[in-house]
């Protein structure tokens, strides 16, 4: 049960959200009720951090704490949100039409096969939409380039915290099936040839590395070699199937070429839960609140809560949207999903634990725990209630926001 008595926050010390050196300061929260992603929310709990770490975690009467640290208090604290699926800092925040700032570089249209293009040479720390995305609690995104091209990039994992701090520069290849691809280019115009052509490029990758290894390798090729590294394992293919018949080609590519998948998306999964439980393939779960379309006409409020009951290894992400200001907000995405059958457990779950544990990044964020990252949201109440709103934003112990929106 989620704690609605509304603490506010309460700030003491100094120098903490004034301007200050507030990540050089050791610092203890106060929760009315703490929801960490390992176990049970502990009501009256506390969270010592130390040197941007988590250092001790327990309800306030079995935590021994140092006298003299600054304080912050809340009426519940949840886990850093880690989006499992955006284009946040590539995307920005003004749309880059006519007369304003040239700020979309997540869909580069020259070619619809471009496997090379590396997130980190576009991505902007500084962006307005990363701030905007961060004062509602994302602290960590898995973001790069977008949907609407065969491959259309590698995406990577930051932190939005101040400059670009990268988790990881390779973290998966984005590619897309499915009718969106035609536009954006005048080939290939039919779902049959924009697989084969991704085949045909992974086949070639396949006979590049296999020429890399031998004893004359041939220069080096960066489109080929970054297919390679996902035939090898070493980076993961990030599908965007919404509808079935596109879900099924993803499940038969990643049977033909052994690569990790991710499904990216995924409109009908709901409809498709036995065939996903065979797979065994994880859902990067399009938004709640997605709109429906050509190939969405399926999708559901419920989407979360029938993968939940399946079993079916998914989190919720924030996407991308073609309008102005290119994302949707995490917390009102897993909102809608609570009151759509999923519990509010598991839906500050989707949005925290396991997403870091499908970026493999789990052993630093996602969770409330004793040497993980001092990641930390504060909320002055319930986090799905609309009246709620996020206090305080914490990163690796330094507090990043204290507007409450």
């Amino acid at each position: 049960m989620i704690a609605r008595r509304l603490l506010g926050l309460l700030l003491l010390g100094t120098g903490l959200l004034g301007g200050g050196p507030a990540g050089a300061e050791d610092l203890l929260i106060r929760a009315g009720l703490l929801h960490t992603a390992a176990g049970e929310p502990i009501e009256n709990g506390v969270v010592l951090v130390r040197d941007g770490r988590i250092a001790r975690v327990g309800r306030q009467d079995r935590v021994r704490v140092p006298e003299g640290l600054p304080v912050l208090e809340a009426a519940v604290v949840t886990p850093g949100f880690v989006d499992v699926r955006t284009t946040d800092g590539i995307s920005g925040a003004f749309g880059g039409r006519e007369g304003q700032v040239r700020d979309q570089d997540q869909l580069e249209t020259s070619d619809p096969v471009q496997p090379e293009l590396r997130p980190i040479d576009a991505y902007n720390a500084a962006d307005p939409l990363v701030a905007w995305v961060r004062q509602f609690g994302v602290t960590t995104m898995h973001t790069g380039h977008g949907p609407g091209a065969v491959i259309s990039g590698s995406t990577m994992i930051v932190k939005t915290g101040g400059t670009a701090a990268v988790l990881d520069e390779n973290t998966a290849i984005a590619i897309t099936l499915g009718p969106s691809i035609t536009n954006n280019f005048e080939s290939p115009g039919t779902r049959s040839k924009s697989v084969a052509m991704l085949r045909t490029a992974l086949v070639e990758a396949g006979t590049y590395a296999e020429k890399r290894a031998g004893d004359d390798p041939p220069g080096r090729d960066l489109r080929l070699e970054m297919l390679g590294r996902v035939l090898a394992g070493e980076t993961r293919a990030m599908i965007r199937a919404h509808s079935a018949q596109d879900i099924q080609t993803a499940l038969r590519l990643r049977d033909e070429f052994g690569f990790e998948l991710w499904l990216d998306g995924a409109a009908d999964a709901h409809l498709m839960t036995e065939q996903l439980q065979a797979a065994g393939v994880p859902v990067l779960l399009h938004p709640t609140m997605l709109r429906t379309g050509e190939e969405t006409k399926n999708a559901s409020f419920a989407a979360a809560s029938v993968l939940q009951n399946a079993g079916i290894p998914y989190a919720i992400q924030s996407g991308h949207e073609d309008y102005v200001p290119k994302s949707r907000i995490l917390l009102f995405e897993a909102a809608i999903a609570v009151a759509n059958g999923l519990a509010a457990e598991d839906a500050i779950v989707a949005i925290t634990r396991t997403p870091a544990e499908l970026l493999g990044i789990a052993d630093r964020v996602g969770t409330i725990e004793q040497g993980k990252d001092a990641d930390l949201v504060l909320f002055n109440g319930d986090p799905f209630e609309y009246r709620t709103r996020v206090c305080g934003v914490i990163i690796d112990g330094m507090p990043v926001s204290e507007t409450c929106w």
